[in-house]
């Protein structure tokens, strides 16, 4: 199955916001793919419009990057590449990246390599080298490509400089994922001026991600202080950001001339893109709308990928069991990694089991009118990861039920 994301009858049905009417909404993925054995994760097409297009007015013109760890469904990426606005592919691993080169001519890595098998491949397929980008941040990831071919052995390596967007506060630490090492103009400037002396390699672009900022809610539900907190945080830390990227970028600039500069992610596009540097945002959590960004004020994104499970028992009149459901998110272990339970409203988890492996019990007052059979829909924290746990997603279109599509997993492909 293709999806065509700008079909004008998609676009009208997302415009009336189908998810607005909870009971409707779900019940209709319910209808749609009850011949889905489950666990079924289901994406409802008009959302993933809906969301895909309000991505596209935030950017405001700029070229927006998907990022593939989001995502994880080639008919997804196609989709939504298919679209004005959206061009290239932020991807999460080497060997990914080499494989999705195959038919998509334009993917940064977003991280670092050291996959030996993968650089080689990567060195022997002249087309993949011309379409893929390695992320680096240190002269020891140069040696180990190196070390795995020499540079008179292999085409051109295509290279992003990694800068580091976290914030140095004096009162409050390290603000902002560990990434790059490179923290200062001087530090990035040096290490281009590093790789222009060595052979085999062409500086393509510079990144630079404020997770501290894009992936992090300014206002999360039932916290108003934390929210208010969040939000002076995030102040502070852009301001610091915004001078010191923008001189980081004019020093490399004198040296080289960038083909992309990419910043940001779903949380934090219109700020991003209004600094004058960057030339392209990156973005893909915001096109499923997994339940993490439920926690901003700017822009609220519809849920278009959740995934069901059965009820298979009733162990007391007060809890009904599902079967599976432990798809724990990755990040800080807390009650926000556990999967949203969507619908029907009225539930919890069983605080001493929470999501199990395989067998999740569910309390509340909509618990009690549950029975085997009966399904339960629930909604991931981040978007990419739920089809680690599926082989394919299931499109569902006016409440009709398309053609399933593959994961990766479903293509036989476990990148990490």
């Amino acid at each position: 199955m293709t999806l065509d994301l700008a079909a004008p009858e998609l676009r009208a049905a997302a415009e009336t916001q189908p998810w607005l009417d909870l009971a409707g909404y779900w019940q209709s993925l319910t209808e749609a793919t009850r011949e889905h054995s489950a666990p079924v994760i289901a994406l409802q097409t008009e959302a993933l419009a809906a969301n895909a297009n309000d991505m596209l007015r935030r950017a405001g013109g700029l070229p927006i990057r998907v990022a593939s760890k989001s995502v994880r469904v080639r008919g997804v990426l196609d989709a939504v590449l298919a679209l004005p606005g959206y061009a290239g592919v932020l991807g999460y691993s080497l060997a990914e990246a080499v494989w999705l080169s195959e038919t998509i001519d334009d993917i940064v890595v977003a991280y670092p390599t050291a996959d030996r098998a993968a650089i080689a491949a990567l060195a022997a397929d002249p087309r993949a080298a011309e379409r893929v980008t390695l992320m680096v941040d240190s002269p020891e990831q140069l040696d180990l490509i190196d070390s795995v071919v020499a540079p008179t052995k292999r085409p051109r390596i295509r290279l992003c400089l990694d800068f580091d967007a976290s914030w140095r506060s004096r009162a409050l630490g390290h603000i902002g994922v560990f990434r790059s090492p490179i923290h200062t103009k001087e530090g990035l400037r040096g290490f281009a001026q590093h790789i222009l002396g060595r052979q085999g390699f062409t500086i393509a672009g510079v990144m630079s991600y404020e997770a501290q900022i894009a992936g992090v809610g300014d206002a999360p539900v039932g916290k108003p202080v934390a929210g208010i907190v969040m939000r002076a945080m995030q102040r502070a830390s852009r301001s610091e950001l915004v001078e010191r990227r923008a001189a980081a970028l004019a020093a490399v600039r004198e040296l080289v001339e960038l083909e992309f500069v990419n910043g940001g992610g779903t949380g934090s596009i219109e700020r991003t893109v209004a600094e004058g540097g960057i030339t392209e945002v990156a973005a893909g959590s915001g096109l499923f709308g997994s339940h993490l960004f439920d926690n901003y004020r700017s822009f609220s994104p519809a849920p278009a990928v959740a995934f069901a499970l059965d009820v298979v028992r009733r162990p007391n009149a007060d809890t009904a069991t599902l079967l599976g459901g432990g798809w724990i998110a990755s990040g800080p272990a807390g009650a926000d990694r556990l999967p949203q339970l969507a619908w029907p409203t009225g539930l919890r988890y069983a605080p001493r089991e929470a999501a199990g492996e395989v067998q999740t019990p569910v309390v509340g007052p909509a618990a009690r009118g549950l029975r085997p059979g009966d399904r339960v829909w629930l909604r991931h924290t981040k978007s990419g990861e739920p089809m680690e746990h599926g082989n394919v997603v299931v499109p569902v279109a006016g409440g009709v039920a398309g053609e399933p599509l593959p994961t990766y997993r479903g293509e036989g492909k476990c990148f990490l």
